[in-house]
């Protein structure tokens, strides 16, 4: 039985992460960035300014819900994960350095992706039965496409509660218990054998931490979030850059590894990775997979910010990819190309990569760091995932679902501490990739809006 839905599920998978999910995605992102005028470029120094200027700025109106850079940081808690460093490495070993240059064509696209998402979902939300904002592709296309198309809002909400579970918790406390056992294990505190009760002891203390954090509410993880993300990226940034400091004399080959390789990788992997797509493939659903330009996932947690300036909350949304994406991963991949670790390429690869390049320019210490930046990149995710799943399971369904819905997902952080998650994964990319179809579907037909609206901002007080 399971052998059955293992081939049917990467039937599917491939299909969906194939060529007609890379045209899609990327063509969406390009005709958003053509209906634009590439506002992604023009206006980034202005996103980045805008974003920087919320950091201490505590209200925009007085809808009563998060401040937008908790809005911000609660969607970068979702899409800065354990994909950042263990997908980045994925990516590599797969499909080349030159899956980096595509890494970075599917970000520049995806953050007029992202701000498209952004933009409708805080100017066709509503307020629900609890006095919050609630918002994201399930409710711009409820109020802003014709009824005949609110079945993709049905579509979209049901693929999101599928992928919470796997994507968004048991795989992400499944890479928190390897880190923290990783780390004892190099010091020899522990031996094997205690790995298993180690990791139930952490599932269960993960288990009520989620549940106190969820449970609290949208304003209890956007505290939360603004206090984790800023600590785990600037950690993580930090070791980053010492790296590649440490490794300066290797930048200019690495960068010709990742430009040269993006179009001939079989002259860089030694002709293990021969094929042009795979490299273009790994590239792009990497970056697609870590910033959720596309997912339309980031939206709904932008959805919930105290501003009525739809625009103003896109342009957060540009510098959500572009800090996710063009720093963040991009990092990992110059701390895995500089450190000069052997990559097996044409060989599945992870986090152990990433980790093995900190540790051979720092030493076996670093690897406490690490697991604690592991440690924050997961739980920052299994919180930013809880809300979209309850934003998901409200619509479908009605606000009383909620609670319980938390206490069923703050759960499952003990299985995933404690079983193989080989095939829950694979299921879970599956959906992940399944709820881009609707929503890319929704944001293309609601270009329009799109347009209309960052006119408007921008002729008055945008510029």
């Amino acid at each position: 039985m399971l052998h059955t839905i293992e081939s049917i599920n990467s039937a599917v998978n491939n299909f969906i992460w194939g060529v007609p999910a890379m045209v899609c995605i990327i063509g969406v992102g390009l005709y958003l960035s053509i209906r634009t005028n590439f506002l992604q470029i023009r206006k980034l120094p202005y996103a980045i300014r805008v974003t920087l200027g919320r950091i201490f700025k505590k209200r925009d109106a007085s809808d009563g819900a998060i401040t937008p850079f908790q809005a911000v940081c609660t969607a970068l808690a979702a899409t800065v994960g354990t994909g950042n460093i263990a997908g980045v490495a994925g990516a590599i070993a797969i499909g080349g350095p030159g899956a980096v240059f595509w890494m970075w064509v599917s970000a520049l696209l995806g953050m007029c992706t992202k701000f498209s998402e952004v933009t409708l979902a805080v100017h066709f939300r509503e307020t629900n039965e609890d006095g919050d904002l609630v918002g994201g592709p399930m409710y711009y296309i409820k109020n802003g496409l014709d009824k005949k198309w609110h079945w993709l809002a049905v579509l979209f909400s049901t693929f999101g509660i599928f992928t919470v579970f796997g994507t968004g918790n048991a795989t992400q406390v499944n890479t928190i218990t390897t880190a923290v056992n990783s780390a004892l294990l190099n010091y020899n505190l522990i031996s094997e054998e205690y790995t298993g009760t180690i990791s139930l002891i952490l599932g269960i203390a993960l288990a009520v931490m989620v549940a106190l954090v969820l449970l609290g509410g949208i304003k209890r993880i956007g505290n939360v979030t603004e206090k984790l993300v800023p600590f785990m990226a600037l950690l993580y940034i930090v070791l980053a850059l010492g790296v590649v400091i440490l490794n300066i004399n290797r930048i200019p080959a690495v960068f010709s590894s990742i430009i040269y390789g993006a179009f001939n990788p079989t002259a860089v992997t030694g002709g293990v990775v021969g094929s042009f797509f795979m490299s273009m493939k790994k590239g792009v659903s990497r970056g697609i997979f870590s910033n959720e330009a596309g997912l339309g996932t980031g939206s709904i947690a932008h959805a919930c910010a105290d501003t009525r300036k739809p625009v103003k909350q896109g342009l957060l949304g540009i510098f959500e990819v572009f800090a996710d994406t063009i720093v963040i991963c991009t990092l990992t991949a110059l701390v895995i190309l500089c450190s000069g670790v052997s990559i097996e390429y044409g060989q599945a690869a992870g986090a152990e990569l990433t980790i093995l390049g900190f540790t051979s320019t720092y030493g076996s210490w670093v690897s406490v760091f690490t697991a604690v930046a592991l440690c924050c990149f997961a739980f920052s995710t299994i919180i930013g995932w809880g809300l979209y799943g309850a934003r998901c399971i409200e619509f479908l369904f009605s606000a009383k679902v909620i609670k319980p819905f938390m206490i069923a997902y703050s759960l499952v952080a003990i299985l995933g501490a404690t079983m193989d998650l080989g095939l829950l994964w694979s299921i879970a990319d599956t959906f992940n990739g399944l709820m881009a179809i609707p929503n890319l579907i929704a944001v293309f037909l609601l270009a329009d809006v799109v347009v209309k609206l960052t006119k408007e901002y921008f002729n008055t007080e945008g510029k």
